[in-house]
């Protein structure tokens, strides 16, 4: 029960980040992507606040002999750039240029019960499941 609120509170500081920053709003990524038309550069505030706090928080962890709320930490071990990484990145960038969402505000965004929000996080679910069916032939 711990471990699902945690998650939980987690979830709601990571969305209400999301919003308070703006990346919930697809026609401020989008600006934001357009580094030739009119750029909005306030994004990139965002993210480079978001870095200031990961940076010593990853410190911080690797440090540290165990989570807070966890028996041990869940941290990646694959390090290598192969095929489903890169075909997963240009998706992901495809995506996110002509949606103005990516999956953390997809999911925030679902609040707002706009159609287009909900189809884009059926298809994107549906893509997750087809790569989990299809990642043995793609490796």
């Amino acid at each position: 029960m711990k471990t699902a609120l945690i998650a939980l509170l987690s979830g709601l500081l990571f969305g209400a980040g999301l919003a308070l920053g703006g990346m919930t709003d697809p026609a401020k990524v989008a600006s934001f992507l357009d580094v030739a038309g009119l750029w909005n550069p306030s994004l990139g505030f965002v993210m480079g606040t978001a870095l200031l706090i990961t940076f010593p928080v990853f410190w911080w962890v690797r440090r540290s002999q165990r989570p807070l709320f966890a028996e041990r930490f869940q941290l990646p071990t694959k390090r290598d750039i192969d095929r489903p990484l890169l075909i997963g990145a240009v998706l992901f960038g495809i995506g996110w240029g002509i949606s103005g969402l990516c999956p953390g505000p997809a999911i925030a965004n679902l609040a707002s019960g706009s159609p287009q929000v909900l189809l884009f996080v059926v298809t994107m679910i549906a893509g997750m499941w087809l790569r989990d069916r299809t990642s043995t032939r793609l490796s």
